[in-house]
């Protein structure tokens, strides 16, 4: 049992993640207790706590990525079996919210699935989430219960800032729903920022249709949220060299490499592409121009302080404090 601060705590990691929430417990200085996953032959999923949650604060790490429904009923029927043995409190630390994309009603008579997915979350029993750059920040709006949403972008910018030594850059948005956070990223470097104008004809495929702003001559960084099938990254890159780029890297928080993702990226004109460790990659999901930073001091210093009664945001507003004081 560990006992910090006072409070009783406990933390757990299910499938999904296990390398990152190493990392996690190293930070905070807790560690993992034993949790069996069991699956049975039919498919259906139990879990199994060794030890006694019985007025803990319970901390779990799991991004629901793929599989997505594997790794999101894990987390719910854990979620019940702790509410059940009497654990006082239930956080989960999910570095990607998968469903986050289906945010919204974009034709009649479809779902909103994050929507779902957090009525879910609080049905189980779920007391506080922490994510890390949700695909829309509405998402928060979905909850009655806490959520926090950091944003990986000063991480990734440290990156570039420190391993690449880049000049004359301009920071580039893959879209127009991205131009807030491509704005952040750019303010680091005091960049000037584009835009790629595209047209998404139907899911996973995208035609580049104008860019907007200058980009001849100059270095350019396309930050995102998600890469899954790359082809967004991949044609707009393209049009980048294109229009006069002296080269392209890539910077986003997700790494869902959907598909042939990483041949794509291999065979592109991209230099490099820079991601965090909120999905552990594949064995087959190796390549020389992808490079991972992790986020797992960030999100174990968040446990500290949400036992402590601190406020997080203060972990992140110091990383964008000595982005903008360099």
């Amino acid at each position: 049992m560990s006992v910090i601060y006072g409070k009783k705590v406990k933390l757990f990691a299910l499938s999904s993640n296990k390398p990152l929430a190493e990392k996690i417990s190293e930070a905070s200085g807790i560690e993992i207790s034993n949790v069996d996953v069991i699956r049975f032959a039919d498919g259906e999923i139990s879990v199994n706590i060794e030890n006694s949650v019985r007025g803990h604060d319970v901390f779990v790490i799991q991004s629901t990525s793929s599989p997505a429904n594997d790794h999101l009923m894990e987390l719910l029927i854990f979620a019940d079996a702790v509410k059940r043995a009497s654990a006082k409190s239930v956080t989960v630390l999910m570095p990607y919210y998968g469903y986050s994309r289906q945010d919204r009603k974009s034709k009649s008579r479809q779902p909103i699935t994050a929507k779902l997915i957090a009525d879910m979350f609080e049905v189980a029993g779920i007391d506080r989430i922490i994510c890390i750059d949700l695909h829309a920040a509405q998402i928060q709006g979905f909850f009655n219960i806490p959520i926090d949403n950091f944003p990986a972008g000063p991480l990734l910018a440290d990156y570039f800032y420190h391993k690449k030594g880049l000049k004359d850059i301009v920071v580039v948005s893959p879209d127009h729903g991205g131009v807030t956070r491509a704005r952040k990223f750019a303010k680091t470097f005091e960049a000037p920022l584009a835009i790629i104008d595209k047209r998404r004809p139907e899911p996973n495929k995208a035609e580049v249709q104008n860019i907007i702003g200058n980009v001849k001559g100059k270095v350019a960084i396309m930050v995102d949220d998600i890469i899954d099938t790359a082809g967004t990254l991949i044609a707009g890159a393209q049009a980048l060299m294109d229009a006069g780029a002296t080269a392209v890297y890539a910077a986003a928080t997700h790494p869902v490499f959907s598909g042939n993702a990483i041949e794509r990226i291999e065979n592109s004109v991209i230099k490099e592409v820079i991601v965090t460790d909120t999905i552990k990659l594949c064995d087959n999901c190796k390549s020389t121009k992808i490079k991972q930073v992790s986020i797992g001091q960030l999100i174990g210093e968040s446990i500290l302080h949400v036992i402590k009664d601190e406020p997080i945001s203060q972990i992140f507003d110091q990383i964008q404090h000595d982005e903008d004081h360099r």
